[in-house]
Parts: C-alpha cells; structure tokens; sequence
C-alpha cells in the first residue's frame, strides 16, 4: 500500500511538468503549421495571383502643379495626368507595357528592392510593380498631402478601387523623396506608423477626410522641381493577397494639395 502511495506521490509531482511538455510540444505544432500555411499561400500567390487591368490618374490642387519631367516655369507643368500618358511613359523608360503587363505579388524591406516570396529580386523593368517619377513645382512653400477628399464637382479624390473588395487593402503606392520614403496602405484607415525606413499612413474616407502630419508628405519650396520617385506594387505578406485576386482588375486615383506648416489648405479647395 506504501509503494502503491508512493507511486501516486511521484506522478502528482511529475504532473505539472508533463501539463508544461505538452504545451509546449503543442503550441511548437502550432506555429510549424502556421509556418506552413503561410508558405503555401505565399506559394500560390506566386504560381496564379497577378492583376491584369488597371487604370490611374493623378491630379492636384489649383497652385499646385506637376509632371513626368521637370520644367523651368510652373505653366510648362500640368495639373492631371491619366492613365495612358503614365502608361506610355513606363513603357519607354522601363521597356513594358503596364496595359497588358500584370502585376506580380512582392514584398520590399527597404521601398527600393523588391523580391518575389522566395527572395528573388524583380526588376524595375519586369512589370512586376511600377515605378515612375513625378516632378511637382508649386506657386507657394507647401507642405504636400495625399488627400481622398476631391476637387469640387469631381471625384478624384485618393482612392484604390476594384470589382474585387479584397484587392485595395494589398495595394501599396509609395513615394520617395529627398531620400524618404512615404507609404500609403489603403487598409489602414486614417492612421501612420514609422518603421525607421518609411512612414506608413492611411487616408480617411473623403467624407472625413483631414489634412494632417498623418498624411503630409514633403515640404516644397516656392517655384522649385521636386522629383518623386513612385512605386505601386501588390504587397505579397498582406493577407487579403490570396488566391482571390487572381486575374483582379483596379483603378488608382491620386490627388494631392499643398497646406501650411499647420496644415491649413492654401488653395480653397477641399
């Protein structure tokens, strides 16, 4: 009866070490199937996830002007550029046609390199994202926001849109200028978050929309050419980019407005 006591006494103390083994093999069973699911679904996106059709248009407030090339006088820039100047533009600089050229999902630490899931690096001339420079020239010092809220009568207000809901939220639009980075994420509402190497921001629908530090992008000196260098891209690790946007089609509208340093509008237009 002792022995049989004793017995019971030792499994009571190993008890708490067996209950901590076993969680602990669980949860590193957990984690290696997230592990794997992920790379499956990173997998597949590479194999079948590209997008096929799109349109873009860019357009700014009324003392504010820009280009795909620098001028010397404000009037030789232009106020909207739209979807096939952008389009050609790509095609005789990077040497493809965005029109019929899809959209790959990939991922970037740094905004400049861009790589498929396994770490391949995509060129800037593969179609696999876009890049393109715009120069913009004020008629005033700014500060330069990207705004959904549009230019009164219209509706060119910030927006990516697409038949399909889950595409907007895996779209990333980058600008680059005088060395910094500005990431809008259009799934992240009016927010922004800096990661060291870029400011990554959201915009509030056009209904709500306010002009702040969130989304203010660079100072702009009076009548001077300020290049920005943009990339568009579908980022591979969101997770709304699956299997489902396959063969997904999508609209880009930009539109930016200059402020003062606190912010207030200088051109009357919201």
């Amino acid at each position: 009866m002792k022995e049989k006591d004793q017995n019971l006494k030792v499994k009571k103390e190993k008890s708490p070490e067996a209950r901590r083994l076993y969680f602990s093999i669980l949860l590193g069973l957990i984690a290696l199937v997230s592990v794997v699911a992920a790379t499956v679904a990173w997998f597949s996106i590479a194999d079948f996830t590209k997008v096929y059709s799109m349109g873009m248009e860019v357009t700014t407030g009324t003392n504010l002007r820009f280009d795909l090339d620098p001028h010397e006088t404000y009037e030789e820039y232009v106020k909207t550029l739209n979807f096939t100047q952008i389009a050609d533009r790509i095609k005789a600089d990077k040497g493809y046609d965005m029109r019929t050229v899809p959209l790959e999902p990939v991922t970037t630490s740094d905004y400049k390199k861009f790589t498929l899931e396994d770490g391949t690096v995509v060129s800037d001339q593969s179609g696999s994202y876009l890049e393109f420079t715009l120069h913009f020239m004020a008629t005033d010092d700014m500060l330069i926001h990207l705004t959904s809220a549009s230019s009164q009568g219209q509706k060119d207000g910030t927006a990516v849109t697409s038949s399909n809901a889950s595409l907007p939220p895996a779209m990333r639009i980058s600008f680059t200028v005088d060395g910094t980075t500005f990431v809008y994420d259009p799934g992240m509402g009016d927010t922004a978050k800096d990661n060291g190497k870029a400011k990554t921001f959201g915009l509030a629908d056009a209904a709500n929309m306010k002009l702040s530090a969130n989304n203010q992008l660079f100072w702009l000196k009076k009548l001077e050419n300020k290049p920005v260098v943009v990339r568009v891209w579908l980022e591979g690790t969101d997770p709304e980019c699956t299997d489902k946007l396959r063969k997904a089609d999508y609209a880009i509208a930009l539109r930016f407005v200059g402020t003062d340093e606190n912010h207030k509008i200088l051109d009357g237009s919201r």
